[in-house]
C-alpha cells in the first residue's frame, strides 16, 4: 500500500526523476506551457508552483536555491523578473491543467501545464496599449484644437 507516500515516483530512479522535473520546470518558465503527460505534469506543478513562491521575494538566498534546479541563468533571470512579478498578489495556484485526451501509441493521458496570468498578462498589455493609443489620440486632438 502507498499510504503517506508524498510524490509519485514515476517509475523512474531518483537522479532520473529529478533531472527530467527540472528540465520541465526549466521548459516550462522558458515557454510558458508545456505538453505532457497527466502524472509528469502534477509532478511538474508542484516543483514549479514552489519555485514562483519563493522567486516573489527576490534575495541572494533564494536565488541560489532556486539555481539548484534551473542551470539556465537567462531562465532564473526570467523567473525573477518577468514571471514572479505578475503572480505578487496571487497566493498560490499559479499553473494551469488543460486535458488534451488520449495519446495514440499507449492511451496516456496528455495535458498541457501553463503559467494562468500569461494569458490575462497579455489581455492587460492589449487593454492598456488600447486605453494608452486612446488617451494620446484625444491629447493631440486638444492640442490641434487649440
Amino acid at each position: 500500500m502507498r499510504h503517506r507516500v508524498g510524490f509519485n515516483r514515476l517509475d523512474r530512479r531518483t537522479s532520473h526523476r529529478k533531472a527530467m522535473l527540472r528540465n520541465m520546470v526549466t521548459s516550462l518558465f522558458r515557454y510558458e506551457r508545456i505538453k505532457t503527460t497527466r502524472a509528469k505534469a502534477l509532478a511538474a506543478r508542484r516543483t514549479a508552483e514552489k519555485m514562483i513562491t519563493r522567486a516573489k521575494e527576490d534575495s541572494v538566498h533564494n536565488r541560489r536555491t532556486i539555481a539548484k534546479d534551473i542551470q539556465d541563468g537567462e531562465i532564473l533571470n526570467k523567473l525573477f523578473t518577468e514571471i514572479a512579478p505578475m503572480f505578487n498578489e496571487r497566493k498560490g495556484g499559479y499553473t494551469r491543467i488543460y486535458k488534451l485526451g488520449q495519446r495514440k501509441g499507449d492511451a496516456a493521458d496528455v495535458v498541457l501545464l501553463e503559467l494562468v496570468d500569461k494569458t490575462n498578462a497579455v489581455k492587460k498589455g492589449k487593454k492598456n496599449a488600447k486605453k494608452n493609443a486612446k488617451k494620446n489620440d484625444k491629447k493631440a486632438e486638444k492640442v490641434v484644437a487649440e
